[in-house]
């Protein structure tokens, strides 16, 4: 198994973290984006859409992060928890996959962005819709622990990067109390392994 990743995508780690959750051990291929390794021909063959990440396993290429979520909780969470086979409860995870493909993207994601790829984008109107988002995030999770049902589904790891790393596109996390204390569940389960920071990221490279 092999998965195609930058580290400093929320994209790509949200796939690297539920195959670690899931206790696989994919090896991780770093794709150099700044030298558009993402827009070779060799890598279009694997995702015509030149993104990260793709996921090989075996003869099986998958692309898009939340695709590969599904794939592995299908393939390899043989106790349907984290997709619940349930037709309502799938369908409330379908809704924050969308959310998580949407929402968090347009807003959250995009005001990082800018911030840490300097992407010429309106930051405060990215900001407002990250709030707009966080504020029903926060709400939704008043109540109970994870986004669907008793147990983490591929949701909460669908929205977790990008939210966890939402002060890196300047939005501030501090008014929402329910999703901090979200964020630290997620963080507390077994083979949780965490997106490096912008800052961390860059000593690595500098220190290659």
């Amino acid at each position: 198994m092999k998965l195609y990743n930058l580290a400093l995508s929320g994209h790509a780690h949200r796939a690297k973290l539920f195959a670690s959750l899931l206790g696989l051990q994919p090896q991780i291929v770093p794709v150099d984006l700044l030298a558009g390794a993402h827009k070779q021909a060799d890598y279009l063959k694997k995702n015509p859409f030149g993104q990260v990440p793709v996921l090989e396993d075996g003869e099986d290429t998958i692309f898009d992060s939340n695709a590969i979520l599904v794939y592995l909780a299908r393939k390899y969470d043989t106790s349907n928890s984290w997709y619940p086979t349930d037709a309502l409860a799938a369908a409330q995870v379908q809704i924050w996959l969308s959310k998580a493909a949407n929402e968090l993207s347009n807003g959250v994601a995009a005001a990082r962005l800018v911030t840490v790829f300097n992407a010429p984008y309106d930051h405060e109107a990215l900001k407002q819709k990250a709030h707009n988002l966080l504020q029903i995030m926060d709400v939704h999770l008043a109540n109970r622990s994870w986004f669907v049902g008793e147990k983490p589904t591929i949701a909460d790891v669908a929205l977790y990067s990008y939210t966890a790393h939402a002060p890196e596109g300047g939005v501030d996390l501090s008014a929402y109390k329910n999703i901090r204390r979200w964020l630290k569940a997620v963080e507390a389960l077994p083979g949780f392994v965490a997106m490096p920071d912008t800052e961390t990221q860059a000593k690595a490279q500098l220190s290659v």
